[in-house]
């Protein structure tokens, strides 16, 4: 069972940025791809972005243009650069790989 570790969440200020890692470990095998989802109150989760282990990406409509995802293969990292945001990005940010999730990070977008 692969463990993941969300961070990088906080408060921030329309059209500001924040940066999210997830850190994988405890797989015995390199870990193909991983994604980042999100959930809002009262609304379903949601993917945002993903990437496979190739480098191979897709976003939702939502956040294109304005989020980045990334990875590092050596350190088992997933990041998700996170620009222009808006207060309809408030959400509790998940990270996915496999069957495996992180406990999330809470992301509010708020003046």
């Amino acid at each position: 069972q692969v463990q993941l570790v969300e961070s990088g969440g906080g408060l921030v200020q329309p059209g500001g940025s924040l940066r999210l890692s997830c850190a994988a470990s405890g797989s015995r095998y390199s870990i193909n791809a991983m994604g980042w989802y999100r959930q809002a109150p009262g609304k379903q989760r949601e993917l945002v972005a993903r990437i496979t282990s190739g480098g191979s990406t897709n976003y939702a409509d939502s956040v294109k243009g304005r989020f980045t995802i990334s990875r590092d293969n050596t350190k088992n990292t997933a990041y998700l650069q996170m620009n222009s945001l808006k207060p309809e990005d408030t959400a509790v940010y998940l990270c996915s790989a496999g069957a495996s999730w992180g406990q999330g990070t809470q992301v509010t977008v708020s003046s």
